[in-house]
């Protein structure tokens, strides 16, 4: 990995895990789940649809045998997935929510086991459990009641699984199309579910505040649609797998954030879960894969 992709990859990586603080910012300060969701995708859509307008980007136009494909994905892995995630930080913290979405390639490699026959040595699967008990504890870990569960843990790892599936079933795409193209029209494809959560926008940003409002907005235009653009930037300049590495700082970067613009940190026993969980993420993509898919397809085309 060159210095420029490492360098891109970092930036993007740190915008990405500014999104779960910056999501927990807007609902805390007058947005609706709904209503921060359709904005951001609404400012994501018109920045790839200038992007699409440049001679230089070259976004064609997808095959009309591939444009059913495209749709389902973007409504599962844009739709599915922010759907999912920002409702469930309505009562998960930002931290927290960024350890479960980091443990996503868990779920990942278990579809890719199912689906592409992606075959997984037995250190793999020591990594498996070690990640499902990881979950576990993130997951206890989220309500003050003893052993109790948070509601929004419940649509956090939905939100995973989604993306999960999402990037096992996009492989195939990228023989065809750039990561820019995908990105763009897996964003125009999952903000169209988004408008049902027109009614009440106009209001909704009224009577939110300032610093509701800045976040929003920053939301849209960094971690949905500029990070997406230094990401594939850094794909072309280096190996997806060496670029893929640097997502393990995300959860990371998710919960100091968290803390320094929320005074928000997990409890004990899901900082806990979540070093377990991602030493089985670790596990499962450095030393038990037979065939590397999980690192390819987190690292083409990630979703925030």
């Amino acid at each position: 990995m060159n210095k420029k992709a490492l360098i891109l990859a970092l930036i993007t990586v740190f915008i990405w895990g500014s999104s779960f603080a910056s999501n927990s910012v807007s609902l805390q300060n007058g947005y609706s789940a709904g209503h921060l969701l359709l904005i951001r995708f609404i400012v994501a859509s018109i920045i790839f649809g200038v992007i699409a307008l440049l001679p230089k980007m070259k976004i064609r136009v997808p095959d009309k045998k591939d444009i059913f494909r495209i749709v389902i994905l973007g409504f599962i892995g844009i739709s599915g997935y922010h759907i999912c995630a920002t409702f469930g930080q309505l009562t998960v913290s930002a931290g927290t929510a960024g350890m479960l979405v980091g443990s996503g390639p868990i779920f990942t490699t278990i579809f890719a086991i199912l689906i592409l026959k992606e075959k997984l040595g037995k250190v793999g699967w020591i990594g498996l459990a070690f990640g499902f008990v990881g979950i576990t504890l993130i997951a206890l870990g989220t309500s003050k009641a003893s052993l109790g569960i948070s509601p929004g843990v419940f649509l956090i790892i939905t939100a995973a699984i989604a993306t999960s599936i999402f990037f096992v079933y996009q492989k195939p795409l990228f023989k065809k199309y750039t990561a820019i193209e995908l990105t763009a029209y897996f964003t125009w494809a999952g903000t169209i579910p988004f408008l049902i959560f027109s009614p009440g926008l106009i209001e909704g940003i009224q009577s939110a505040s300032l610093e509701a409002n800045i976040s929003a907005i920053y939301i849209g235009i960094f971690p949905t649609a500029i990070a997406y653009l230094t990401w594939a930037i850094a794909l072309s300049l280096s190996d997806a797998s060496a670029i893929s590495s640097t997502l393990y700082l995300e959860p990371v970067i998710a919960i100091i954030l968290a803390w320094i613009l929320l005074n928000e940190l997990p409890t004990s026993l899901s900082l806990v879960g979540g070093l377990i969980a991602i030493s089985g993420v670790l596990i499962v993509n450095f030393l038990g894969k037979k065939q590397s898919l999980t690192s390819f397809s987190r690292a083409e085309s990630p979703t925030k």
